[in-house]
């Protein structure tokens, strides 16, 4: 069985680099000088030291699994590179709303994912794995049945469950990636634009402030969309997550850092965009959406 995984950043390099020493024959997709890196070698750093040989691409190649690491903002161009191999069952682990819907215009067979696994990208070709996580997968066509042993997301969890990555097929990824949206819409915009490591974004009155509404209209959107929602559910998931990583760098942030291009659109955009729709207040988040926007512009990214 030959896996791909078309984004070898941080998150894509680990999970590969995982699949890889469970056995799987891997081919990593990336481009530019990680691309070089790679073809020298793959450096795992932080909760296992280890080097090895990947093989590694420029652009797809045809395969029995695609899992989709890529920013949000490129989903569109890989969906289209894969709509012209034969790329199999394509699983998206990536951030934000979209993505899947995206994919599933151009391929068929289309698995939702998240997960909470931890990874860095420390410099071209050197992997930090930060933090074990739990990773939910999903049939994203309602037409698949999750309880089948043969649907496209059992495979996907057993390639993963193989290479010591604990995954659970569920019936609800729609929901789950919205929840991690939502997180993600309180968290990251607020550590990018401060500066400022996840935690601060409780513990400094203030921020905490800003990311409860954003967290608030999250939720009202959510129920809007008809996702069970209680009161108070994401804000309180904001938080434990805020605390459980305070010492973290969220992605946004380090966005910011290098210079490069944030997924906002895919996450608080995505907030305005349904609550506009669907006549929800979603003010602070378009604030947010603005703001990183204009810093975007600013910095030339």
């Amino acid at each position: 069985m030959l896996i791909q995984v078309f984004g070898a950043g941080a998150l894509g390099s680990l999970f590969g680099y995982l699949i890889q020493k469970a056995g799987y024959n891997v081919v990593f997709v990336a481009r530019g000088k990680q691309l070089e890196a790679l073809n020298k070698k793959l450096v795992i750093k932080g909760l296992v030291e280890d080097e090895v040989n990947v093989n590694a691409k420029n652009k797809p190649v045809d395969a029995d699994v695609t899992f989709v690491t890529v920013k949000a903002y490129d989903t569109e161009n890989a969906a289209k590179l894969l709509s012209k191999t034969n790329c199999g069952i394509v699983c998206s682990l990536q951030n934000g709303v979209g993505n899947e819907e995206i994919l599933s215009k151009y391929v068929e067979r289309v698995v939702g994912g998240v997960t909470t696994y931890g990874a860095n990208l420390v410099e071209y070709g050197v992997v930090e794995f930060a933090g074990k996580g739990v990773t939910f997968v999903g049939d994203f066509l309602d037409s698949t049945s999750n309880s089948n042993l043969n649907s496209n997301a059992s495979v996907v969890a057993k390639i993963l469950n193989d290479a010591g990555i604990e995954t659970e097929v569920v019936d609800d990824i729609r929901r789950r990636i919205w929840v991690k949206a939502v997180i993600n819409a309180a968290i990251n915009p607020i550590t990018a634009l401060c500066n400022v490591r996840n935690g601060k974004v409780v513990e400094v009155e203030e921020l905490w402030n800003v990311a409860y509404k954003i967290a608030r209209e999250g939720e009202e959107v959510m129920k809007a969309l008809e996702f069970n929602v209680k009161n108070n559910e994401l804000v309180n998931a904001v938080k434990d997550v805020a605390m459980k990583t305070k010492n973290n760098r969220s992605s946004m942030l380090q966005d910011f850092e290098k210079g490069k291009r944030t997924e906002i659109e895919f996450i608080n955009g995505a907030i305005v965009k349904a609550g506009r729709k669907l006549n929800v207040d979603v003010s602070v988040n378009e604030i947010v959406l603005k703001l990183i926007r204009g810093a975007e512009v600013a910095r030339g990214c």
